[in-house]
Formats: C-alpha cells, sequence, structure tokens
C-alpha cells in the first residue's frame, strides 16, 4: 500500500476526525498512485493515521475510509459499514417495506462519497467520488445482499462527478432490472417515484418531517407551492385539510408526476398547477394582489459553491421578501435552503431582513432540518445542509 505523508501539523483535522484531505495538506502530491485507490495516509514523521481513496483529479486529494490504519478495506468492509447505517434505520424507523429512506448517507454512514436510497425493495446508488467509483460493484453487491434489497441501480449522473474527472453513469448493477416508476408510502401518503429520471434519485427524503409539519399546519388554509416538483407538499398540505393548493415549478415533467401523485390519494380537486419561472410568477402574483394562509418555498440549490454566495444570499432574500408579501394576515411562511455554504444564523438573518424589506412583524416557530435519516456527523459539519425556517406574519 502506498503511504502518503501530510504536510507538517496538517493532521490536526484528521485527528479530529474529518474525513477530507485537500492537496494543499499532501507531500506526495504527484504519487504514481490511481484513481480511488487506498493509500496509507501518515503524518510528517511516518506515523499512520488514517486509510483513504486517493482522487488525483480533485482538489480534494484523499477522502477517509477509515481511522483505523490496520483495516482492511475490502468487501468486508462495505458490509460492515452498510450494516451499520442499516442498523440506524432501523432505530429511526423509517425501514418501512413500502416505503423509501436514505439508506446510506455518505461521510455521516463513514462510506465517503457513497449515497444510497431505498425505494421499497429496489435502491438507487450515486457514486459521487473516485473512491466509492473504484468500489462500486463490491458496494451494489454488498447492498443486494440485504434481505429488502431485490435490485440495485446506479444514478451516477450528478455533475459533482467531473470534480472527480469522472463520466455520469446510469443503469442496473445487480439483482432485477428496476421498473421505471416505483410507488412507495410516507406518512399514510403514496407516491410514484420516476427512479430513472427523477431529480437526484428520484425523491427528496430529506423533506421527510418538513412535510409532516405542513400537513399539521395546513388545515383550512389556502397554500402556495413553490417549487413544487413532484407534489410531496402539495400531498401534505391536502391531507392536512388545506382548502387549496396553487404549485409551481419550471419543470412539465415534475408537475405532471405531481398531477399522478394527487391522483393517487384521492385529490381530485382544490389544486392548479402552474409551469414556469418561479421567481417570475411570485412578482406577477404579487402585483395581482393575490393572497395565501401558507407559502412554501423550497428552491434548489441557489448557493452551489463559495463564489456564489452573494447572489444566492440576494436569491433567497428576495424569494422570502416576495413570499411575505403574498401571505395574508397571520399568514405562515415556510422556506428553505438545501445550500451547505449557507449557515443557519446567516439564513435566518436573510429571513429577517426581507420580512423588513416585505414590511411586515414576522415571529420565527420553528428551525426545520434535513430528517433523521440524513444524520449530520458531528465531526463533520459540512453534512449538515438543509435550513427551513417557520414564520408567521401579524
Amino acid at each position: 500500500m502506498t503511504r502518503i505523508h501530510l504536510l507538517p501539523g496538517r493532521e490536526k483535522s484528521l485527528l479530529r476526525r474529518h474525513p477530507w484531505i485537500f492537496d494543499g495538506a499532501v507531500k506526495e502530491k504527484n504519487a504514481p498512485v490511481k484513481p480511488g485507490e487506498t493509500v496509507l495516509v501518515c503524518d510528517a514523521k511516518d506515523i499512520p493515521l488514517a486509510l483513504g481513496a486517493w482522487s488525483p483529479a480533485s482538489q480534494l486529494r484523499i477522502r477517509i475510509w477509515s481511522f483505523d490504519p490496520s483495516e482492511t478495506v475490502d468487501a468486508a468492509f462495505f458490509r460492515r459499514r452498510i450494516a451499520q447505517a442499516v442498523a440506524l434505520r432501523e432505530k429511526l424507523g423509517v425501514l418501512d417495506p413500502d416505503g423509501g429512506c436514505r439508506l446510506i448517507y455518505s461521510e455521516s454512514d463513514q462510506l465517503p462519497g457513497v449515497i444510497v436510497d431505498r425505494y421499497a425493495d429496489f435502491a438507487a446508488v450515486q457514486f459521487l467520488s473516485a473512491g466509492a467509483e473504484l468500489h462500486r460493484q463490491t458496494i451494489a453487491d454488498a447492498l443486494l445482499e440485504l434481505p429488502f434489497i431485490n435490485g440495485v441501480y446506479e444514478r451516477s449522473d450528478a455533475t459533482v462527478r467531473r470534480k472527480e474527472n469522472l463520466p455520469e453513469r446510469c443503469g442496473c448493477l445487480a439483482g432485477k432490472n428496476i421498473p421505471g416508476k416505483i410507488i412507495i408510502k410516507e406518512n399514510d401518503l403514496s407516491f410514484e417515484v420516476d427512479l430513472l429520471n427523477g431529480q437526484k434519485t428520484g425523491f427528496y427524503f430529506d423533506l421527510r418531517s418538513a412535510r409532516a409539519e405542513v400537513r399539521r399546519l395546513a388545515h383550512g388554509k389556502r397554500v402556495l407551492n413553490m417549487f413544487s416538483y413532484t407534489g410531496g407538499f402539495a400531498c401534505a398540505a391536502l391531507s392536512g385539510g388545506a382548502v387549496s393548493v396553487t404549485s409551481a415549478d419550471s419543470s412539465a415533467p415534475a408537475l405532471e408526476q405531481s398531477k399522478r401523485n394527487l391522483q393517487l390519494n384521492g385529490f381530485t380537486g382544490d389544486h392548479q398547477h402552474i409551469c414556469a419561472d418561479v421567481f417570475n410568477l411570485l412578482r406577477q402574483l404579487e402585483a395581482g394582489k393575490e393572497k395565501f394562509d401558507l407559502v412554501i418555498l423550497d428552491p434548489p440549490k441557489l448557493i452551489p459553491h463559495k463564489g456564489a454566495m452573494m447572489r444566492g444570499c440576494r436569491a433567497y432574500q428576495d424569494l422570502a421578501r416576495l413570499g411575505y408579501k403574498l401571505l395574508a394576515p397571520g399568514g405562515i411562511l415556510c422556506n428553505f435552503s438545501c445550500s451547505g455554504a449557507m449557515e443557519s444564523a446567516l439564513f435566518q438573518k436573510i429571513t429577517a431582513d426581507a420580512a423588513v424589506e416585505a414590511g411586515v412583524n414576522a415571529r420565527l416557530v420553528r428551525h426545520l432540518e434535513q430528517s433523521p435519516d440524513h444524520p449530520t456527523l458531528l465531526s463533520v459539519p459540512e453534512t449538515f445542509y438543509l435550513k427551513g425556517l417557520i414564520t408567521v406574519i401579524d
């Protein structure tokens, strides 16, 4: 095994069990190691510290598999890690045979670059790093050994793979061929999920807790559901007794899927779908003096990297301002940021500034975060990314 040495003093984050080593911390930057190959990470004094996957194309040069240098990264290693992840979801009570969840969440489950979503008896996987890519078939075979998985489908088409010099790849990896669409259950609601063509792996499990909260709040309310995707919040609101829901998204296929999900749950009326640029639509609704009792703003990642921070912050603030403008007296705004670069305190400040701009007095009544099947590893704060605020105006 190739030994890779850190420059003096650069082992501190590793000793705090943070699993990322950037190229600036590495002595042998041009080591003749194949992409994804396991290396032994040592400090400047040649003391072994950890085992990691080498990625010569990325600034994030090594992702740590294990902080035990004596461990072996083989098929048994991946089976153990997967078993630990499954055991946690069992404790959380999210392994419904007819449901779905995030089964493996990358660094949080000590499998950097590996994302696995479970949809009933199928698994959709993403391999986002060189190390995960090298062991993709081993991981797929280990997933197929789980008693509740009959097929493994790869959705490694995320743009982040380009940073690792990896091509996009989709297709069946193990077991039965996955059907194009699967119906899963969540909180007694049914959702048809397109695993082959949907965003990410097809469904946003990280919003499970938020959907439950919207369901609780929606009774008797007129709901505006922006960036609605396939109707998760719409179904939650209608099941909670909303009198009407207006959903908007720029994706026509997502809205068609939303319509099918509403039909699956018996919601035949009191709902409108609008295919439009959401920012423009919000301004049109404001100009038309439209009012709602509950406004949901769940945009895509508006800060993809730190260089986009200023532009993204302005966009989040603009959204919240427009949301407040559209609220009737006593209305509720539920706004989200899935940008990892956005800190919770900053998101709250942006929302507060938006309320001032909108001329409303808003009270924060609840913070929302990613659902428990997306746990935050305390040594890796980057695994916490989803921020949500529920605010009520006078």
